[in-house]
């Protein structure tokens, strides 16, 4: 006895699987899946004379199939029942023809319409389908739109680079260029904002821009370091004090900062050390704008806006009780987060050869960094920020006898590699293999070129270099160093 598997027959063969039972059958089941398509189908015989219609290429086109179906495609474009056939175009010139159109509901749609021909050749048949793309267009157009705004949003941060107050602020890195724009939007209105950020960050500059770009700008702007004025003169110098006020006092009075500053701006700085019993009296002035000199009987009003910053956690200080919490709501209206400069590398070079450039012009020097250097300064933690950057520079400034200053000339330590170590090194170096020192100058080159470009292609185009040679000159040269070329991603 021989057992056959389902569909197999006596030759090994398999058979076909029976879809339909008759032809019948088959013609409702096409028919359905014709009707039932998310497509829009148009089928015309081998003359243009139409055969069948979807209801999808109903609802796409607007159009009913009655007024259609039996109608010649060269009648219905006279008519201007349509604008263009496809199925007359595939059937002239013998191929798949694609169109784009727009339709009366206001849809588009891609139009492919594919002639069918039988064994001698001849057109019996052409399917055109037609594709709703409206959301596709949508979602292109909406894309344009948003690329759009980003080139406004990118020339504006242009433009605020190029309005920076006193040209004292550099900003090329993202991060600083994203606090520049929030700066930016909240500089006209007079919202209270609050900027926070790490010591040395620069939050006096930002409080300065946003004065020098708000409707304030012809007004004063004074600064106030609430940690440097002792507790028991903070009041006075805040708010004032009437004439005999109290033993010591000046006969004729004093205004107080935040009168000074009427019309103007008042920066705050350091408001987290704020002593506990004047934030009350601070919060009065927020609320209510006005304020009470000391041995006043009438409070005075005041019209001046609130920018403050701070280098403490205000949230933790306020679970702690160090600081009020009313006060702490009224200050964070509109906070600014301030990266540090470990966070704004690319802010790193510009910010030095700036500084550099301060010092040259005031001493008549004409001094600049060598790369290695700039290296040396992206790849170290800046701990105490722009303040730190600024000192260093000018400590490097002194220290270097040449015009060129190298890295043995800035006394910073990154990683296990210490200035000293560098130099020792270079002393015990009694002689120079020139090939492999440029064997290493190009390594260099070459992964500042990786790190810039972030792929293997762009890097060597940079250099002159295929992209074959890049691979091959850095894996030589990173052995020849022994250095480890880190693992990244494919190209």
């Amino acid at each position: 006895m021989i057992l056959l598997r389902e569909g197999e027959r006596m030759d090994g063969k398999q058979e076909k699987p029976q879809i339909f039972s008759n032809v019948q059958e088959a013609s409702e089941r096409l028919d359905a899946i014709i009707e039932n398509s998310f497509d829009g189908i148009y089928i015309t015989d081998g003359r243009a004379n139409t055969i069948k219609v979807n209801r999808a290429y109903e609802t796409i086109t607007g159009l009913d199939r009655a007024d259609m179906l039996g109608k010649n495609m060269e009648e219905l474009e006279r008519g201007n029942v349509i604008s263009v056939s496809g199925s007359l175009m595939a059937i002239r010139e013998k191929r798949v023809v694609t169109l784009e159109q727009e339709f009366k509901t206001g849809k588009k749609a891609v139009i492919t319409s594919s002639p069918i021909c039988d064994k001698e050749g001849q057109i019996i048949m052409v399917v055109t389908n037609v594709r709703d793309l409206t959301e596709i267009y949508h979602l292109r157009e909406e894309m344009g739109r948003k690329k759009q705004e980003e080139e406004k949003l990118r020339q504006k941060l242009l433009h605020v680079q190029g309005e920076l107050f006193g040209s004292r602020m550099v900003a090329q890195d993202k991060n600083t260029l994203d606090a520049l724009f929030w700066a930016d939007k909240v500089s006209g209105l007079d919202a209270t904002v609050m900027l926070l950020g790490e010591t040395g960050v620069g939050k006096e500059e930002f409080a300065r821009y946003i004065y020098q770009n708000s409707r304030r700008k012809d007004g004063s702007f004074i600064k106030v370091n609430c940690g440097a004025i002792p507790p028991n003169l903070l009041e006075s110098e805040l708010f004032g004090y009437e004439k005999g006020a109290f033993t010591g006092a000046s006969k004729n009075g004093k205004l107080g900062l935040f009168e000074l500053a009427d019309k103007g701006t008042i920066f705050l700085d350091e408001i987290g050390e704020l002593p506990f019993d004047m934030q009350v009296k601070f919060l009065r002035v927020l609320q209510e704008q006005e304020v009470e000199r000391i041995g006043g009987s009438r409070p005075v009003k005041i019209d001046v806006r609130i920018v403050a910053a701070t280098n403490r956690n205000l949230e933790e200080m306020v679970k702690q009780k160090a600081f009020r919490e009313d006060l702490f709501y009224r200050l964070m209206v509109f906070p600014i987060h301030i990266p540090p400069l470990r966070e704004r590398r690319k802010d790193i070079e510009p910010l030095a050869r700036l500084f550099l450039g301060q010092l040259n012009k005031k001493y008549g020097f004409r001094k600049e960094f060598t790369f290695e250097a700039l290296e040396l300064l992206k790849e170290y933690r800046w701990p105490g920020n722009i303040r730190e950057l600024k000192n260093l520079v000018e400590r490097a400034v002194i220290i270097s006898n040449e015009d060129l200053i190298g890295p043995e000339s800035i006394p910073v330590e990154t990683g296990e590699r210490t200035l000293k170590a560098k130099k020792r090194k270079k002393e015990k170096s009694t002689s120079i293999d020139l090939k492999s020192e440029l064997h290493r100058i190009e390594l260099q080159y070459m992964e500042q070129a990786y790190k810039t470009f972030g792929n293997v292609r762009d890097a060597a185009l940079s250099l002159g270099m295929t992209a074959p040679t890049f691979v091959r000159k850095r894996k030589q040269y990173a052995e020849e160093n022994k250095y480890q070329v880190p693992n990244r991603k494919a190209d």
